[in-house]
């Protein structure tokens, strides 16, 4: 075992001692090329960055809108099928449209509810009374809590026998003869039963950052509608939601995005496939399950071109809504 460790933190040393000569290589280079010195030492210390960058993001990139055009299983080497996959993809494949239409529908649902539900919950946090911090640091929490573990305490939360949900639902169920929701089980109650698990991100990151805009808008805006006999809804709609529309459109845009790429919770829940498949977990059975490599990556430059067309059209929009301080509109 210490031979092994040592082989391998050998090799980290060697990585490392590889990265400082190619930094001060690329620093000489680039001083003899009569760039300034501070340029220069910028541009060597992100070296490691790019290469990182370039071996391990940008090659796997190009390398799968390659697969996406052949016939690949891992085993075999890839063989070019031109626009097969794609054709596969909207001609012959029945789980293809009922896993984006789940995964459309959960975001329509999941984004506007918890984007508002954050907004609120900022607003509360941003009040300046006794132990606030607190109160933050408690609702930060679900930010930094692993998602598997949310997930599988949220199959529990909603198991139909023994869930929290449902026994806390008990007594008023019972009152109106109604049967407890088998939430994960039925097909009906699947997208519900994860938009209502997504409600749990409000109280994390986007409330944070929500706060943290809440928290820089100036003063003087708020002292000036109050002079001018401005009451707490129309200091609201005219004064904090305008000046926080740049951070309403930051979270609005990630949040399309983390919505479109739900992957954790779904593959931590067993649901009825008739319901449909997160379009995530739908490319990770591809490629991981069936070893379709191919058709996988071509699920996954879909899954892109759907996000970058809807993130398109919300900056498109942002120009009827989102307003910048000292900004001169004609």
């Amino acid at each position: 075992m210490i031979g092994t460790y040592a082989y391998t933190l050998s090799h980290y040393f060697l990585v490392g001692a590889g990265l400082g000569l190619a930094m001060l290589a690329v620093y000489g280079l680039l001083r003899l090329l009569g760039v300034k010195g501070e340029a220069a030492t910028g541009l060597a210390l992100i070296l490691p960055w790019l290469l990182g960058f370039l071996i391990w993001t940008l090659d796997p990139i190009l390398a799968s809108l390659y697969i996406s055009f052949t016939d690949y299983d891992v085993l075999q080497p890839p063989q070019w099928v031109g626009i097969a996959n794609y054709r596969t993809m909207f001609t012959a494949d029945p789980d293809f449209l009922p896993s984006m239409r789940i995964t459309f529908l959960y975001g329509l649902l999941s984004v506007p509810l918890g984007l508002a539900g954050a907004l609120g919950t900022a607003l509360l946090l941003a009040q300046d009374i006794k132990g606030i911090g607190i109160w933050r640091t408690i609702y930060y929490l679900p930010a930094v809590l692993p998602a598997a573990a949310t997930a599988v305490l949220w199959r529990w939360m909603l198991s139909p026998s023994a869930g929290l949900i449902n026994t806390l639902l008990s007594p008023l169920l019972n009152l109106f003869g109604l049967p407890r929701p088998a939430w994960f089980t039925d097909v009906r109650l699947v997208l519900p039963s994860y938009v209502i698990m997504s409600l749990w991100g409000i109280f994390g990151a986007n409330t944070v950052i929500l706060l943290a805009g809440i928290k820089n808008i100036p003063r003087h805006l708020y002292e000036a509608a109050e002079i001018d006999g401005a009451g707490s809804w129309v200091r609201l709609f005219h004064v904090t939601l305008p000046m926080l529309s740049p951070t309403l459109f930051y979270t609005l845009v990630m949040g399309i995005i983390g919505a479109m790429q739900v992957f954790t919770q779904p593959m931590f829940i067993d649901a009825p496939r008739q319901a449909g498949i997160f379009i995530n977990v739908y490319i990770y059975q591809q490629a991981f399950s069936r070893f379709r490599m191919g058709y996988a990556s071509a699920l996954g430059w879909w899954l892109l071109l759907v996000i970058l067309l809807l993130t398109l059209l919300v900056f498109r929009s942002s120009a009827a809504w989102v307003y910048y301080e000292g900004e001169r509109r004609r």
